[in-house]
């Protein structure tokens, strides 16, 4: 019952924690409520990657004469998709399940909650309380959908993105509040097979509100050319579900004018909340605002043995990022001397489609810090390998700081850039310029020679446009 880690929670930040922890020589234990990998893997970012491969093969077969090939007519098979995407997470569940015994890991099924000793208490299905003792207590108990007050999810005409990923019939028209990645995946995923979709976003810029403003633009004129509805700047004022037909009523923000849209399911995929209620916080005195757990630069709380990682922090609610927080943590614990994390060299990807992928600071946001900006852009339209693909749309932004050369940020959408953002990643911490990226050759025909091209345009020596 002794241990010399306890993680509570096994996402990507409790689990990975656990195994880092592991190969530093801690006996470590990992305390689960229900499936190891927690939302990410069993109900997130793997689940919804198997349903938006689904949407693209089947979308792929409707423009197969774009490639001079002809089939049949294809038709999606709803419960078939849902089914593989299920199997896929489950298969990745039994994969950590395995490095828990590889790495001598001990799990124990329950639910965790912080008592004074520090100590971890596990209720386990039967109700029986186990209490466990450790010198160190990493909380990892990830995060859930966010409920707005006005949109209260009931499961069946309001849903979040649990249900969304396991819905027994696919609806006619949805409704989707929230342009975030949640809600631009699942708006494509349900438009391709076939729903009448409306994207919803409070935020006047409109989709993927925290993007660059050149990429929401190009994502909503993409979106609507394929023919979902986009309404950004609307806020949602009530939903009407007392009758067979579900009644969304909006109001925009600018002008005042209102507008219903009737569906048969709604969305909310508002972001996400963090799971910090019932765990003991309050208990320990530890500190928390505005539900985040406030942590040190090495994940420790207020309270010494008790550190916190992932989704509860008020960091980028990112699968990689709780992974990084969870190493970071366990290496400082095991006193090694790591590296504390830079924030504004955290990639994000989406996986809609076209994808999208940003890494540092937004055009806006550069000017605002007081950078004198050099920007460079180059559309897919002028790459070879994207129209011999047939996916030339979108283009790569780049942002460098024109005293000292050093690169600011970038910002792409398009076939596979969430393929493509690592090379901007690591050049960033490298402290890479951008007349180091025009002299770095880039492979041809790829993708990634877009990356080279808006270095280039951002100094004015852009060869193919």
């Amino acid at each position: 019952m002794n241990f010399d880690l306890i993680v509570i929670g096994s996402g990507p930040g409790g689990y990975v924690a656990a195994i880092r922890a592991s190969q530093l020589g801690l006996n470590t234990a990992v305390i689960e409520r229900e499936s190891l990998g927690g939302i990410c893997l069993n109900w997130g970012c793997i689940p919804t990657k198997a349903l938006l491969k689904s949407a693209q093969v089947f979308e792929y077969l409707h423009h197969a004469e774009d490639y001079g090939i002809k089939v049949g007519k294809a038709t999606a098979d709803f419960d078939a998709v849902v089914k593989r995407s299920r199997g896929v997470a489950d298969g990745m569940s039994k994969g950590v399940q395995f490095l828990m015994k590889k790495n001598k890991i001990t799990v124990i099924n329950g639910n965790g909650k912080l008592v004074s000793g520090p100590k971890v208490a596990v209720t386990d299905a039967e109700g029986k309380v186990t209490e466990y003792t450790a010198k160190h207590i990493i909380v990892a108990t990830g995060g859930r959908a966010k409920q707005l007050p006005n949109l209260p999810i009931d499961g069946e005409k309001i849903i979040e993105y649990r249900k969304a990923m396991s819905l027994a019939k696919q609806p006619k028209r949805m409704v989707v509040v929230g342009a975030g990645a949640i809600g631009v995946e699942f708006g494509y995923f349900y438009h391709t097979m076939g729903t009448e979709v409306s994207i919803v976003e409070f935020m006047e810029q409109g989709l993927v509100p925290r993007e660059d403003a050149d990429i929401s633009k190009e994502l909503a004129k993409l979106y609507t050319k394929k023919g979902m509805k986009v309404y950004g700047g609307w806020a949602v004022e009530s939903v009407d579900t007392s009758g067979k037909e579900i009644k969304v009523h909006m109001k925009n923000r600018k002008d005042g004018a209102t507008e219903t849209i009737v569906c048969d399911v709604v969305l909310s995929a508002a972001g996400v909340t963090p799971n910090t209620e019932n765990i003991g916080l309050e208990d320990l005195g530890i500190v928390v605002d505005r539900g985040f757990i406030k942590v040190d630069d090495y994940y420790q709380t207020n309270v010494p043995g008790v550190y916190a990682i992932g989704d509860v922090l008020a960091t980028q609610a990112l699968a990689h990022v709780a992974s990084a927080e969870g190493i970071t943590c366990v290496e400082k614990i095991a006193g090694h001397h790591p590296e504390k994390i830079d924030y504004n060299n955290i990639p994000g990807c989406t996986y809609c489609v076209p994808e999208i992928a940003s890494v540092g600071y937004t055009e806006q946001a550069a000017k605002e810090a007081g950078y004198e900006v050099l920007v460079g852009k180059f559309p897919f339209t002028a790459s070879g390998k994207a129209k011999a693909s047939g996916h030339s749309e979108g283009f790569v932004k780049v942002i460098f700081d024109k005293k000292y050369g050093e690169w600011l940020g970038a910002h792409m959408i398009g076939a596979n850039v969430t393929e493509m953002i690592a090379e901007v990643v690591v050049a960033r911490k490298l402290e890479t310029t951008g007349h180091e990226i025009i002299k770095s050759i880039h492979p041809h025909p790829t993708m990634s020679e877009a990356v080279m091209e808006a270095a280039a345009a951002a100094y004015g020596e852009v060869i193919h446009l």
